[in-house]
Order: C-alpha cells, then sequence, then structure tokens
C-alpha cells in the first residue's frame, strides 16, 4: 500500500462505513486500528447493530475518511471498498461469516489465531479505553482505495488497490 495512505490512516481514527441491505444503505462511524502488513482496518461494532447485522449478510462494504477543513489546498480524504469479517474469539475456529469467502483469501498472516491477536492488539493499543469493553472485533479487508490530497495539487488523487 501506498506510504501516503498508510501514513493518513495511522493520523485518522473515526472510519465512516456503509452498508448495503436490498436496496436500503445504512453508514455508522466507527474507531479504527490500520493492519498495514494485511491492508486492513480494525474496528469494533455489536453484531446486532444495523450496520452489523448487514454486514454479516453482505460483507462488501464502502467507507471514508477525512480530514475537515475549510482550506480547499488542504483537503484530504479516503474513499475506500472492502470485504468485513466478524471474529469469534476463544471458539478455536476460523473467522465465521454467513457468505462467500473468507479472510484465508486475503491474510499473508500463516493463522487466524495471529491475525485476530494482531488485530486486537492494534485496536487495543490505539484505543486502550476499549480494554473494558465487550470487543466484537471485525476486519474490513480493503481492496480499493482513493484518496484525494490537494496538498499535491489541486484534485490529485492516489490509488491503490489489492492485487487479486
Amino acid at each position: 500500500m501506498d506510504l501516503r495512505i498508510i501514513r493518513f490512516l495511522r493520523r485518522h481514527h473515526v472510519l465512516t462505513l456503509a452498508t448495503t441491505s436490498g436496496q436500503a444503505s445504512w453508514t455508522a462511524h466507527c474507531f479504527y486500528a490500520v493492519l498495514d502488513d494485511q491492508a486492513a482496518l480494525v474496528f469494533t461494532s455489536d453484531p446486532e447493530t444495523r450496520h452489523g447485522s448487514e454486514m454479516l449478510n453482505n460483507p462488501q462494504v464502502s467507507g471514508g475518511i477525512a480530514l475537515e477543513t475549510k482550506v480547499i489546498g488542504m483537503i484530504r480524504g479516503i474513499q475506500l471498498t472492502g470485504r468485513s469479517f466478524l471474529f469469534h474469539p476463544g471458539e478455536g475456529r476460523d473467522p465465521v461469516t454467513l457468505h462467500e469467502g473468507s479472510p484465508s483469501d486475503f491474510i499473508s498472516s500463516p493463522t487466524a489465531d495471529e491475525l485476530m491477536a494482531a488485530a486486537r492488539n492494534a485496536y487495543l493499543k490505539r484505543f486502550p479505553f476499549a480494554l473494558a469493553a465487550k470487543l466484537d472485533l471485525w476486519i474490513l479487508f480493503i481492496d480499493y482505495i482513493k484518496m484525494t490530497d490537494n496538498r499535491l495539487g489541486f484534485g490529485r488523487k492516489v490509488v491503490w488497490e489489492r492485487n487479486p
């Protein structure tokens, strides 16, 4: 992944996540951590929320992360698409989804347990207050990112795609 994208992701904290169900769409705001080596974001959300339920039925999501500014020359933001997976810790099994595909299609980590540990550690390192909360961890494996960075020139885009 492009280093400019990784730096941007590390500096920001809130992902606006978009899910769909049938013809309806929904957005939710989620704190996230970055798993650089997986080109993935880790976030927590109850699977019984509207967006959680929709992700269980359709893992394909989109999202946005933006820098708030009124200065045109400083506008920066990311739009992304990817697949989200809910992990079930302590059950000795791979992440479970109700759809085609699995994290093993994306991960370079040897095991789901190692990925889960890395995801949990990354999230808690960034948000230590979450240690006291119930953590239903999701991993969003990014397929495509378009980053706008007007500091590089008006409307300048940096695009990254996961290799098939």
